[in-house]
């Protein structure tokens, strides 16, 4: 094979992995756990996810630790919002209005069709590669590169189109489901003029959307303008609750992911409101200044003694400022009042487990049980979980909670010997025996994909 066609071939291969690439977002983000916002999420949610014709208690809101204004979906009945988006959000029904054109994605399975726009380009990549490597063979070099170069633009074309053609299928799709939930739309256009106004800062040319995944956010809100000032909805009041929720959902993220300065600037001591101290709350403690953090969260749990979320964070800020026996109280309510939610219930076991009093182990057990239960894609409640039993002296569910832990982590490695730990502790064929036996080929599975990978 000469350099030319060598060359051809490699960059079709380049052309086809971009393409590829790109149909795929990437799931390597650390994803953020928080039981309001993940409580927040549902409730805002629910009533898009059954104009949709989903069920809510299948689709899951997931956030995303990544400060880019983003969402996107995976495959699944899954949408993921990165915390940039929230930050720049300034209403619930902003979210809502990203969460309504996400669902679209989701019902009308783009993520799983985006083979159909690749395979469309891949097929017209690969055909000018022959046309090209045949003409290069023949002394035609020139004209080969320049077959080779019109089929790579044509591949590319192709699927930034049918990109463009699934975003403006999920703008319609998420304005019918804002629609049939009565919730305006002025939140949805709000929040794509945010774009635009991102778009003109990078300097991104506004004539064209052509060569781009998603059409311009000034061609959308021309599109949707009209659809939804025509709606009924459109002047129906925000939902008190959902926005006065997300103040303080906003309000924490940025006390735990920003620099406590930058949170100090937009949260100043003299604003008292509900989520200033929760922010402050947050910054104070990642700061180290643990007296400063609980004089924030005791005044947030003295102006709302059943608040489960002022509680827990009033719980977990006493247990890591190393004081385990006096977080319990509050941990325990916030786990009554919310009905055992397994997130809370999770720090609630750390919490007793950190006492080393080994008179709580049996509780402790009781509610870790409980929350990996409910939510068993908790590895810190596996984790925990396995400290209960390792302090009971029942090895073999130690190394079962353990085995749990690192599958779900992604490290088949350390899962496999935990799971064979397990099985040679267990009665055969017991529940937790069967699940041992579970991982165990799971994770042989893994690892075999794994070392395929590598060859």
């Amino acid at each position: 094979m000469n350099n030319s066609v060598f060359r051809a071939l490699r960059t079709a291969l380049v052309l086809f992995l971009a393409i590829w690439i790109s149909a795929r977002p990437v799931m390597a983000q650390s994803i953020l756990r928080d039981a309001e916002t993940e409580a927040f999420f549902k409730e805002i949610s629910a009533p898009l996810i059954t104009a949709a014709g989903l069920d809510p208690n299948n689709v899951d809101i997931i956030l995303i630790n990544d400060k880019s204004i983003n969402a996107f979906v995976a495959g699944g009945q899954a949408v993921y919002l990165h915390s940039g988006l929230i930050d720049a959000a300034t209403t619930a029904n902003e979210v809502q209005g990203v969460i309504a054109h996400e669902l679209g994605h989701v019902a009308g399975g783009h993520a799983v069709r985006y083979d159909e726009g690749t395979s469309v380009a891949s097929g017209i990549s690969i055909a000018s590669l022959i046309l090209a490597a045949a003409a290069m063979a023949a002394g035609a070099g020139e004209a080969g590169m320049g077959i080779l170069s019109a089929g790579q633009q044509a591949a590319m074309g192709k699927f930034l189109a049918y990109s463009r053609g699934q975003e403006g299928t999920a703008d319609a799709s998420g304005a019918q489901y804002l629609s049939t939930a009565g919730i305006s739309g002025r939140g949805s256009i709000s929040f794509f003029k945010k774009l635009q106004n991102f778009e003109f800062r990078l300097g991104i040319p506004q004539e064209d959307s052509y060569g781009r995944t998603h059409p311009l956010s000034g061609e959308r809100i021309s599109v949707l303008q009209d659809k939804y000032s025509a709606d009924p909805a459109w002047d129906a009041p925000l939902n008190p609750k959902w926005e006065s929720d997300f103040k303080r959902i906003k309000a924490k993220l940025t006390g735990y992911l920003s620099d406590p300065t930058a949170t100090m600037r937009d949260y100043p001591e003299n604003d008292q409101s509900v989520p200033a101290r929760y922010a402050r709350a947050y910054a104070w403690h990642k700061s180290a200044y643990p007296q400063k953090a609980l004089d924030e969260s005791s005044s947030l749990v003295a102006s709302a003694p059943d608040d489960p979320y002022f509680l827990e964070l009033h719980g977990q800020i006493l247990l890591e400022s190393g004081r385990p026996a006096d977080a319990i109280i509050p941990l325990r309510k916030a786990v009554n009042l919310t009905g055992n939610q397994p997130l809370i219930a999770a720090i609630f076991g750390h919490a007793l487990i950190a006492t080393e009093d080994k008179t709580k182990l049996d509780e402790a057990a009781q509610v870790l049980k409980a929350a990996v239960t409910k939510d068993n894609q908790n590895p810190f409640a596996w984790y925990q979980l396995g400290v209960v039993y390792e302090q009971k002296g029942d090895s073999a569910r130690a190394a079962l909670a353990s085995a749990e832990r690192y599958l779900m982590e992604g490290a088949p490695q350390l899962a496999l010997p935990n799971a064979q730990t397990a099985m040679a502790g267990l009665p055969e064929y017991s529940p937790d025996w069967i699940r041992a036996q579970d991982i165990n080929m799971v994770a042989e599975a893994k690892l075999a994909q794994m070392k395929k990978r590598k060859r």
